[in-house]
């Protein structure tokens, strides 16, 4: 979504890292992310790995602005030093809770005399920095939500920074945002709780508030919130299962916004072009993998470019095992499969005939087939005419057909059937011509020698 609306209202996309979880940030992470918006063709104008007027780009290399602003705050009244430990917070919560009082901060660290102060330092008590609400309420215009308005005693003085010195969320944010310039904040609206406490902070620093969009967030198919439970849900996981980045972008669009049209197979410059806020859905959006399957399906069917196909092809036929080292060997038969798959992933079972030693035949019908005495005329019919060939391909093979049809006088399914469970094993597949051209001349009559055992 943030990338639709910067292109679509030609702004300027900017990649932020927001590393200040020592325990969960690493520059593996970072690479996947960086990875993985590559991959999905989300380009970015500014970003840690392109740099631009807007950095640093990684929240861990801002460090000392924070400090500065905090400091600032602090000494202006806006923001105090607040010694309560985690227990002795909880054990207030829980008292709250008990009196059927909303949680909230009694603000109990705002007035500490110095002496006190002292006293907590030679504890060993090291403080958070708290911001100190003074607003009655906050109101605000969420560009999909509409007008939001929340009253004081919602927003009791929170948590700016934490003991270790590292800035919490929703004030590294402000901080970032304000200085990067950014316009417009769109995200998930299980943080619509957030934005009243960052429009605080905003208000106490004097800057200009952004537009703020809260879009829903996805459920799984219970009706629960997207987790691991229900499957894949991170874009390396679906890029993995052989899902086309071009469809996964489609998909997730429609998660949350709605073509005028009515389509639902929308290219990148359409997506961008339709975008609206106003066409952005209020209600949580349900994740249908079977959907993703279908609209996936489509676009590789559609894929003009079978180079590009094969290329992302490739790490799926060497997961299966087989020798396929490069594009312009899988393109063969990513041509003749191109229609018969929904994920990439399925590569390894559609493709498997074209790299099997031995053909087992699908079912006790196909098994029959093979021992009827029109296909074993069949079958002495092509090896004979085969047996001084030189040049093969899909038209050869028709050809050689053509002639095995008079030397045996077999014809139609009686003809076509045996010859494609004998090199395939299946009843049922893609074109015969194509198949045993990739197979080739010697593959073809090894399989019907077998046959005829």
């Amino acid at each position: 979504m943030n990338w639709l609306a910067a292109r679509h209202f030609h702004g300027q996309f900017i990649l932020r890292i927001e590393d200040t979880d020592r325990e969960r940030s690493t520059e593996a992470s970072e690479k996947s992310i960086l990875e993985n918006l590559q991959w999905l063709g989300l380009d970015w104008d500014e970003g840690p790995d392109t740099g631009g007027k807007r950095g640093p780009y990684r929240q861990s290399e801002r460090l000392h602005l924070y400090r500065e602003i905090l400091d600032a705050l602090i000494q202006g009244g806006k923001a105090y030093l607040c010694y309560c430990t985690a227990e002795e917070l909880e054990k207030r919560r829980q008292t709250q809770l008990k009196q059927s009082e909303q949680p909230h901060y009694d603000g109990r660290c705002f007035k500490l005399s110095d002496k006190e102060r002292k006293s907590f330092e030679a504890e060993g008590r090291k403080p958070s920095v708290r911001f100190h609400v003074q607003a009655e309420s906050v109101a605000f215009n969420d560009l999909v939500k509409s007008d939001i308005s929340v009253p004081k005693d919602s927003i009791s003085d929170f948590v700016i920074a934490r003991p270790d010195g590292m800035p919490m969320y929703n004030f590294a944010c402000v901080v970032d945002d304000h200085f990067m310039a950014i316009t417009h904040v769109i995200r998930g609206d299980d943080h619509v709780s957030n934005t009243p406490r960052q429009i605080l902070l905003y208000q106490a620093m004097g800057w200009q508030t952004p537009e703020f969009a809260h879009i829903p967030m996805i459920l799984g198919k219970d009706r629960n919130r997207l987790s691991k439970r229900h499957g894949a849900t991170s874009v390396s996981q679906f890029r993995e299962m052989g899902y086309l980045p071009e469809a996964l972008v489609n998909f997730l669009s429609l998660l949350s916004w709605s073509s005028e049209s009515g389509e639902e197979i929308l290219s990148g410059d359409q997506l961008i072009r339709e975008f609206s806020f106003k066409k952005v859905s209020r209600s949580a959006s349900v994740f249908d993998t079977e959907k993703l399957d279908w609209m996936n399906g489509v676009y590789i069917r559609e894929k003009t470019d079978i180079h590009t196909l094969a290329k992302l092809a490739v790490p799926f036929f060497q997961q299966a095992g087989y020798p396929v080292p490069n594009a312009e060997e899988a393109l063969p038969v990513m041509k003749v499969i191109q229609n018969k798959i929904e994920k990439l992933s399925e590569i390894g079972e559609k493709a498997r005939l074209f790299f099997q030693k031995t053909v087992e035949p699908e079912n006790n019908e196909a098994y029959d087939l093979l021992k009827h005495s029109d296909s074993h005329a069949v079958f002495q019919a092509f090896l004979s005419e085969t047996e001084q060939l030189s040049v093969w391909n899909s038209e050869t093979f028709i050809l050689v057909m053509k002639q095995v049809q008079k030397k045996s006088n077999v014809k139609g399914k009686a003809l076509w059937m045996p010859m494609r469970v004998a090199l395939t094993g299946q009843m049922h597949g893609p074109e015969l011509g194509p198949v045993a051209e990739i197979l080739g001349l010697d593959k073809c009559r090894q399989l019907v020698v077998q046959v005829l055992g």
